[in-house]
């Protein structure tokens, strides 16, 4: 069982590391870049701190989004507990943005799956690692 949940902890992490990059640069795949770029133009206009008056540059949203799936999909694959589980909360709240701006933007819900399904499986690994602290702190 642990052997399931670290291979799942290294997938994603992985995949975070991968969608990352992407938003990083435009070196590995230029059309998902102007994608993504595209997509975060209009994540910009749905942005919750647009109602206060803060705007967002789109660039600048999609390369902070990408620095932060990068750094904490590294983190959450390869580095040390605390980390991880910092790492995974920081990805919780980035899939939670993910789904909020695409239902904000009436995407399709089929849309929402791949951000509904990472952030599933990040919640399931803090609850695992929450109930191992609890076990821990009974011996």
């Amino acid at each position: 069982m642990a052997l399931m949940f670290v291979s799942l902890r290294l997938v994603v992490g992985f995949l975070f590391v991968f969608t990352g990059m992407i938003k990083v640069t435009d070196r590995i795949s230029p059309e998902l870049y102007a994608e993504g770029l595209g997509e975060f133009v209009k994540f910009a206009d749905v942005f919750p701190l647009k109602r206060f008056g803060i705007s967002i540059e789109p660039l600048t949203f999609l390369t902070a989004v990408g620095w932060i799936e990068l750094v904490g999909g590294l983190l959450l694959a390869v580095g040390p507990r605390i980390l991880q589980e910092i790492s995974d909360v920081v990805l919780s709240v980035i899939m939670i943005g993910a789904i909020y701006s695409l239902l904000m933007l009436k995407k399709p819900l089929y849309m929402c799956i791949p951000a509904a399904v990472c952030l599933g499986i990040l919640l399931v690994l803090l609850y695992v690692w929450g109930r191992d602290r609890e076990k821990q702190k009974k011996e």
